[in-house]
């Protein structure tokens, strides 16, 4: 029998990369939200490749994170090894790459749903959606539960009518062995969505015990790392290598000799998979004339030996899957631990939406992810946040968030989905945008923090530090562009090691970094009077310091009454109550007690 469990402004079907972000999103901007998983302990899980960031991809990290998303923070934190990729180009197409603990992101990020103020991360399975005639979405679970909400997010990934194939074996099935949301594809497509199917695959995984690492070339993270998060002060450090291998002959042998056990080849899939993704059978096919492909060994952990073959994504039967993987240098003895797999799921038509990610014909139910026709972690987050982002804005009665495409890969991503549409799952690339040569990942802060900052997402204070930020660098635009650099033997020598055409006459140093082979620190020794780059920051810290060092003194007495103060939530009270802390900055660092509970204290202290 039904019952009514919980009414809710915002409800968030599915916990992967793209509701993460809705769901904090939404929370976050003051609307009680529901998070809804069919498992809990697969929030945030990275089903394919064990690794954020990458061309065009780190762009969409950092905009997520400049615009007051979760994504970057989170990568920092669990970064086994950090590259930045295309260094050899122009910065415009610079992007950051960081392989990931996968198992302890997605713990990491469960966590901070389980943390985050109006939000509820519940596990169940959502089997029906309909909206009533007071405009409100009924969701009901397979348990009979009936919730309601004013704004729906469908963030169901892969799942959403899902089934596995593996040569001439299917089953319906999710990501990783989870199991598929058919009953809600069922429901879907009752309610009118225009949904189809699309497929996308995963590699086999190896234990690292197996492999012959002496035989493969390594590949090191960069010796100077940088993080995704404007907010991240430490960068991340490298704990891992990966490894570079290729297949060859005989391996692209073992696949001809296979091509039809292949159900891509033989139409038992019938979704359209990623173009610029495709399995390594799509590739020998696709590519005939090449005798050897390259893959990346990267690890998935920390605590794991289980070892990703990024670029050996297949659908063939598991003992071809062996037998190709054998004639791999290094992977001779491989042990696989998990086969790889095709995985065949229903999306929806992006073009049915509006740039807000709200459906035209059904107001207040939004799409984002894989869910809306795309592919990749990347492109799920920055969807999710700007789902989450709109449904709060309907809520809250404010309009809605567009990103035009001048001001993101964001922007573009969505303006490409829901105008353009797309025929087989959608990656972003920098080729995609006309303006690329200003969205850069490094000014995504001075591109959209001041969105996020109108939004409501960052605050008072991460904006005070943009704004000095900004300052800053524009005090040391102007007085570049008034600084000599005569002509003398070190400017001549630093042009010629750069490789760009020496100096007829003195310049101004402004004239010179417009040449892209030289860098601001390449013109360090010319530049004397180069203030120090981090005074600003180092003035700042220590003006921190000052203000700690103030809290600090602030005593708390040790008889005081925390259930009896009001302006405290119930968690910081019991938490505070426990742990007794002496003075106010030891109250600030006592998990579960967030700041507005400090600044609550404050003024309480103050008036005792």
């Amino acid at each position: 029998m039904e019952y009514f469990a919980k009414a809710y402004d915002v409800a968030v079907i599915g916990a992967g990369h793209a509701g993460i972000e809705a769901g904090l999103a939404a929370a976050r901007l003051g609307c009680s939200t529901a998070v809804f998983t069919i498992n809990m302990d697969w929030v945030g899980n990275m089903p394919c490749n064990p690794s954020i960031g990458g061309t065009s991809k780190g762009h969409l990290v950092r905009e997520i994170d400049a615009l007051g998303g979760e994504m970057g923070k989170a990568a920092d934190r669990y970064t086994l090894q950090s590259r930045m990729l295309n260094l050899g180009k122009g910065p415009a197409v610079h992007s950051l790459r960081a392989q990931i603990d996968r198992r302890a992101y997605a713990g990491g990020m469960k966590h901070t749903l389980e943390r985050q103020d109006n939000l509820d991360l519940r596990q169940c399975e959502i089997t029906d959606i309909v909206q009533g005639e007071d405009g409100l979405w009924r969701l009901t679970t397979k348990l009979e539960a009936v919730y309601t909400a004013k704004a729906v997010v469908l963030a169901t990934g892969t799942f959403l009518g899902g089934r596995v194939y593996v040569g001439d074996v299917s089953y319906e099935s999710g990501p990783d062995g989870m199991f598929p949301a058919t009953a809600l594809a069922t429901a879907l497509k009752k309610l009118g969505l225009p949904l189809r199917r699309f497929k996308t695959g995963t590699p086999s995984r190896v234990n690292a015990r197996s492999l012959d690492f002496d035989k493969m070339e390594v590949q090191p993270g960069d010796d100077r790392t940088v993080p995704f998060s404007f907010e991240t002060d430490t960068p991340p450090e490298n704990k891992v290598v990966c490894h570079i291998t290729y297949t060859n002959a005989a391996t692209k042998q073992v696949i001809l000799d296979n091509l039809d056990r292949s159900p891509m080849y033989s139409g038992k899939i019938e979704g359209k998979g990623p173009r610029y993704c495709p399995s390594f059978e799509d590739k020998v096919v696709r590519f005939s004339d090449r005798e050897r492909h390259q893959l990346f060994v990267e690890p998935c952990g920390e605590k794991t030996e289980e070892m990703y073959l990024q670029g050996l994504s297949s659908s063939l039967p598991e003992d071809v899957q062996l037998a190709f993987i054998h004639t791999i240098p290094g992977l001779e003895h491989a042990q696989v631990m998990r086969t790889a797999y095709a995985i065949e799921y229903d999306c929806v038509d992006p073009r049915a939406m509006k740039a807000s990610l709200e459906f035209h014909d059904f107001p207040g139910l939004f799409g984002a992810g894989q869910f809306n026709g795309s592919s990749g972690y990347e492109e799920a987050a920055a969807q999710g946040l700007v789902a989450g982002i709109n449904a709060a804005m309907l809520v809250l009665g404010r309009e809605p968030l567009v990103l035009d495409r001048g001001s993101s890969y964001i922007g573009t991503l969505i303006d490409d989905l829901v105008t353009k549409g797309c025929t087989d799952p959608y990656r972003m690339m920098t080729s995609r945008s006309e303006y690329r040569l200003v969205l850069r990942q490094d000014n995504a802060d001075r591109r959209l923090t001041p969105t996020g900052y109108r939004v409501g997402l960052i605050s008072q204070e991460r904006y005070d530090k943009y704004l000095e930020k900004q300052r800053l660098i524009e005090e040391e635009r102007q007085r570049v562009a008034q600084v000599s650099v005569p002509l003398t033997d070190t400017i001549q020598q630093i042009l010629t090691a750069k490789g760009t055409a020496p100096l007829k006459t003195g310049c101004k140093l402004e004239e010179l970094l417009k040449r892209p082979q030289l860098t601001y620190a390449d013109l360090a020794p010319v530049d004397p009077k180069r203030p120090d780059l981090y005074a600003g920051y180092i003035a700042r810290q220590e003006q921190q310091i000052k203000e700690l060092r103030r809290v600090e003194a602030q005593r708390i007495p040790a008889d005081i009454d925390y259930s009896k103060l009001t302006g405290l939530r119930l968690e910081a009270k019991e938490k505070l109550a426990a742990v007794r802390p002496e003075n106010l900055g030891q109250a600030a660092r006592i998990s579960g007690v967030n700041p507005a509970d400090v600044a609550a204290l404050h003024i309480l202290l103050e008036s005792l």
